[in-house]
């Protein structure tokens, strides 16, 4: 049975790594020219997703990558001193098993992983999906594929080919994300740098193998900005005048704006649709349900529905018409629970008044001071995410006993079409 995966970001990567366990012939296409390799921004891996990435064999290089960020220092706008933060303590409070990567570290370990029982084609994009099974694509000759998945991320190309404008499903939470490279000056070592003011958060940090740094920007906006995900000169100015005289420390990160070798800059917007699937093409990942980026575990949650998304596949002998229900109907509450918990993560993380920023230095203080278990007891009465990542359950999906070094024979008709409905 050929399936056809568009992104190799992290969903897509994973997929193809189960669904290759499955006995599935997967091609994965990305619009990239190559995987990407410039570290990316920071992501955080919950213990659902440390779970399958332990099954994949993965996990000693995804904790080898690890940022091993344990301090944080918060200036508050207009106060004199920094509040100092035992982040390590945080994290273990936060969840008991948890990592923080590089987003294309982690992208490039799920690559490797799948890369040799899966055809990957870089550079090139899908243009059409037809009723016929038929792919077309930008460069490469037309195909055909019995189930196509789009995991190519917020603004997703074959949603918008199977669903329609992005605009009709997409909801705006009232915050903006900007993340540059940038040298690291301040030769951070373990620590992050972080501004907090009313409406806006500035933030700095390292990773231990890299020799450059991030900057992140967390800024509230009332309404949606006039600007395209592709006017990087529009979104550099409005990220200019976001933060326009908040520190001098946040000047100098934004004067590497017009020499950054990466730049990152996005509306924070949900993604709610009343179903992922249609006909024999589904969503997975951002593409699908995208909690907002930065405040909503969305890395976190793209693994568990690739992994459960190929074990329900598997389970139903790829019958999708079984498989797809089935997937959509065990990712919803995790879903929904994680729309949620960015909701209250956004209004933390970028506070409405001083007396919020207040509390955030203070609460993170607060928490690093307590011992362990006291401040999991803590984080759990205050935050949704804390709840949501830690009672995540996942299926385990066994092989078949038909299975060939580790893969599922399927009796599945080739001639199958793609039909889209």
């Amino acid at each position: 049975m050929r399936i056809l995966v568009s992104g190799a970001s992290i969903a897509g990567p994973v997929l193809a790594y189960w669904l290759t366990r499955y006995g599935f012939s997967v091609t994965v296409v990305e619009r990239a020219p190559a995987p990407r390799k410039t570290g990316g921004h920071a992501v955080d891996l919950f213990r659902p997703a440390m779970d399958i990435s332990e099954k994949m064999g993965v996990l000693p290089r995804v904790e080898e990558r690890a940022t091993g960020t344990n301090r944080m220092s918060v200036h508050q706008e207009g106060a004199r001193r920094p509040v100092r933060v035992d982040l390590s303590k945080v994290f273990s409070a936060a969840s008991d098993r948890h990592v923080e990567v590089m987003r294309d570290d982690l992208s490039e370990i799920y690559y490797d992983a799948a890369r040799d029982d899966s055809e990957f084609i870089f550079g090139d994009s899908i243009t059409a999906i037809s009723s016929d099974g038929e792919v077309r694509f930008e460069n490469a000759a037309s195909r055909h594929f019995d189930l196509v998945v789009g995991a190519d991320g917020l603004h997703s190309n074959v949603r918008r080919l199977v669903f329609g404008d992005e605009s009709r499903f997409s909801a705006f939470i009232g915050a903006y994300l900007a993340v540059l490279t940038l040298p690291n000056a301040s030769a951070l070592d373990g620590e992050l740098l972080m501004h907090v003011g009313v409406g806006r958060t500035a933030g700095m940090y390292g990773a231990r193998h890299l020799g450059d740094a991030r900057a992140l920007f967390l800024f509230r906006s009332e309404r949606e900005l006039d600007c395209h995900h592709h006017d990087v000169p529009r979104q550099k100015e409005l990220l200019r005048g976001a933060f326009d005289g908040m520190h001098p420390e946040v000047d100098r990160w934004l004067d590497e704006l017009d020499r950054t070798p990466a730049f990152y800059f996005d509306s924070i917007t949900q993604l709610r649709m009343d179903t992922w699937s249609r006909g024999r093409v589904t969503l997975v990942g951002d593409a699908g349900y995208c909690p907002g980026p930065a405040v909503g575990g969305s890395t976190s949650l793209a693994v568990v529905g690739a992994y459960v998304l190929a074990g329900e596949l598997a389970r139903a002998d790829g019958d999708h018409q079984r498989a797809f229900p089935a997937y959509e109907h065990a990712m919803a509450e995790h879903v929904r629970g994680s729309q949620a918990a960015a909701l209250s993560a956004a209004k933390t993380l970028i506070p409405t008044s001083r007396l919020g920023v207040r509390g955030l230095a203070q609460g993170a203080r607060l928490i690093s001071a307590l011992p362990a278990g006291a401040g999991r007891a803590l984080l759990r009465l205050t935050t949704k995410s804390v709840r949501l990542h830690n009672s995540m359950t996942l299926d385990d999906y066994p092989p078949s006993p038909t299975t060939s070094r580790g893969r599922v024979g399927l009796a599945i008709d080739p001639g199958g079409g793609l039909g889209v409905e």
